[in-house]
């Protein structure tokens, strides 16, 4: 029998005597079998006995995905016409800052050219009086014109790019007219042959 007293006790305890009954006879006799490290439920992972279920989708959420299904066409197309006006967008900013830089530090006797050729422009509309023809002819021709003589070499560009696209704009217009006035005079000359 084994006796311990209370100086193994901090505090308070170690005034009280303790007495500690152990039997070593048992021990010797039984030899306990090795224990694996599977065996302890420490370090074993239990069985996945719980699985995932979804759960059902309440009035809310069915409210969104009809709201989504409904809106999807008309989100898709304006992604479509914002990828398509982009470009364009983007180009007039290029362009307008380009314009405000040149503008910022103009070249020699920019303004008073520029403000004559704008006269020629009202003088165009001044002339052009009566005809809705002659009020977007007029102003256009007398514009260009002004222009032509504040910037030859400009103009003389302007002239060769455009001038083939003009005479080929000019030849089918032509033979549209042509065309429908053919049938016409066909039909015209069959009534009068019999």
């Amino acid at each position: 029998m084994l006796k311990v007293t209370g100086s193994a006790m901090p505090g308070a305890l170690r005034f009280l005597p303790v007495v500690v009954f152990a039997d070593a006879g048992e021990a010797e006799k039984e030899v306990p079998a090795p224990l694996n490290r599977d065996d302890l439920s420490l370090y074993a992972t239990p069985p996945q006995t719980s699985r995932y279920a979804e759960p059902e989708a309440g009035q809310l959420e069915e409210s969104v995905a009809t709201i989504r299904k409904l809106v999807e066409p008309y989100a898709a197309w304006c992604q479509d016409t914002y990828g398509r006006i982009k470009p364009r967008v983007q180009r007039v900013v290029r362009f307008g800052s380009d314009t405000y830089a040149y503008l910022k530090d103009p070249p020699k006797d920019f303004y008073p050219r520029a403000g004559v050729i704008g006269f020629t422009g009202v003088l165009g509309l001044f002339l052009a009086r009566g005809s809705r023809v002659k009020r977007l002819l007029y102003p256009a021709g007398l514009m260009t014109l002004s222009a032509s003589l504040y910037y030859p070499e400009k103009a003389a560009n302007v002239a060769k790019s455009t001038g083939d696209s003009v005479y080929d704009w000019a030849v089918q217009s032509y033979a549209a007219v042509e065309k429908m006035l053919s049938p016409q005079s066909k039909a015209e000359e069959a009534e009068n042959k019999p």
